[in-house]
């Protein structure tokens, strides 16, 4: 079918009608009296892009997000303690405080940006439908927000083994990661996915009963993680719990009818069917109908705690969840959530070289306040394309560059699984803090101050 521009005119003599896949390379120009004809679906696609990239990108509203026009890096203040006098005799001199110093955190962008790209053999359709170059754009958005999502969740779990840098002056001690040799092995469990990439051990399954325990657990958990925010004096707005979908599921199921008896015509055994998540006056209300279609964004409120769930969290045994062999981006973001590392040469420390701690000190949930981690980006996308001749095609990259980094530790905690100990010049030695999160996890402290 052809295509034409006006009358006595065409796209390559001046630039109006319909642009064509040979004249659209945004590197090289356009011949002729046409300067922009064929490059004018790169704003508009990038654009897309943006949008779709905010849409499903879940993390970077859950923790302190910033963007910046220029530069590499952001400095966040950290001050000193208010000293207090409770009784200002006269002639006292106040000083100020016990440190007077005013020193910041840094957040550094990435050395090298993330990309998403593809290759076309007809970039007409992507001018001409927008139908097609809207399934790009969300598929690069996606593609972008997905890689990010992992990267933070990584940075959240970072925060939640972190230690506090010497002589900050908060003067808060983080807390201990919340650990279980039993409960939390059932906790998301389906019998069904025990090898699967958010699994447990290949040879554990796990009833619905041991569930259920394991969700309240993590629900009991909850609960001391916002004490402990008031008890610090640490903000309780935006706090946010992240497991895996089957574990939302359990906690989301919490109360419906499972056994026959429990729909007795009874009324006195109808509380043992009414779902605490289910919309119930009776008990708060907590959750939509249990009727409503679940999708991936649905989440639930429980004592101050918004409980998501997620594919791009490293929970569970599943090899993607080793990002030192699967990098997700620099050094610093290639973790391992499913335990297992550690220094076999120090007495103290764990180790992974015993066969029976394949998966030790298993990551199965994150629970943190948004000011936790700082989200890093600088301003806008860049869209490359190039037209291959020799391949007869058009190339398209769609890149953004981005940063993360912790700020405070005392605002995140993980649930931890060490149902098989972290070993250690032959000592048994479980995954009950912090120090011993990060040697499981294979991580390096990384809290940069400047």
């Amino acid at each position: 079918m052809a295509y034409g521009g006006p009358a006595g005119s065409s796209f390559v003599d001046a630039g109006t009608g319909l642009g064509y896949r040979t004249s659209t390379a945004a590197t090289d120009g356009i011949s002729g009296a046409n300067t922009t004809g064929g490059k004018l679906w790169l704003p508009i696609w990038s654009g897309e892009v943006i949008h779709a990239f905010d849409e499903y990108n879940k993390f970077a509203g859950m923790v302190d997000s910033k963007t910046i026009s220029s530069g590499t890096t952001m400095e966040f203040p950290i001050t000193g303690t208010v000293g207090l006098k409770s009784a200002w005799e006269a002639g006292e001199e106040l000083i100020g405080g016990e440190n007077s110093a005013a020193t910041t955190f840094q957040v550094k962008l990435d050395k090298r940006p993330m990309a998403a790209h593809f290759e076309l053999d007809n970039v007409d359709l992507m001018q001409t439908q927008w139908e097609y170059r809207a399934e790009l754009a969300r598929q690069a958005g996606m593609t972008l927000a997905n890689a990010r999502d992992k990267q933070l969740a990584v940075y959240i779990m970072r925060a939640a083994c972190e230690s506090v840098v010497t002589g900050d002056p908060r003067g808060l001690t983080p807390k201990e990661p919340f650990t279980s040799t039993t409960v939390y092995t059932d906790f998301g469990n389906d019998a069904t996915d025990n090898s699967g990439a958010q699994g447990d051990f290949p040879t554990v399954t796990s009833t619905a009963a041991e569930r259920t325990n394991a969700a309240l657990q993590v629900l009991q958990d909850c609960e001391d993680w916002m004490v402990y925010l008031q008890e610090n004096d640490i903000p309780t707005e935006g706090v946010y719990l992240a497991v895996m979908p089957q574990a939302f599921a359990d906690i989301r199921a919490l109360g419906v009818a499972r056994p026959n008896a429990t729909l007795t015509t009874d009324p006195a055994a109808w509380s043992d069917a009414r779902p605490i998540f289910g919309g119930v006056a009776e008990t708060g209300g907590l959750g939509g109908s249990i009727a409503a279609k679940p999708t991936i964004e649905e989440t639930l409120e429980y004592m101050g705690v918004t409980i998501c769930k997620t594919n791009h969290g490293p929970f569970g045994i599943g090899a993607g969840n080793d990002y030192a062999a699967t990098n997700i981006g620099e050094a610093r973001y290639n973790l391992c959530g499913r335990g297992g590392k550690g220094d076999n040469t120090d007495a103290t420390l764990p180790d992974d070289d015993s066969a029976d701690i394949t998966y030790s000190g298993i990551c199965r949930g994150l629970l943190w306040q948004r000011g936790c981690v700082a989200s890093l980006g600088l301003q806008g996308l860049k869209v490359d394309t190039v037209d291959d001749i020799r391949r007869n095609t058009v190339f398209t990259v769609a890149s953004m560059m981005q940063g993360t980094g912790v700020l405070r530790p005392e605002c995140a905690c993980a649930i931890i699984d060490n149902t098989r100990s972290l070993h250690a010049g032959g000592n048994n030695i479980a995954a009950t803090s912090r120090v011993f999160a990060r040697q499981a996890w294979g991580m390096e402290a990384e809290h940069i101050r400047a």
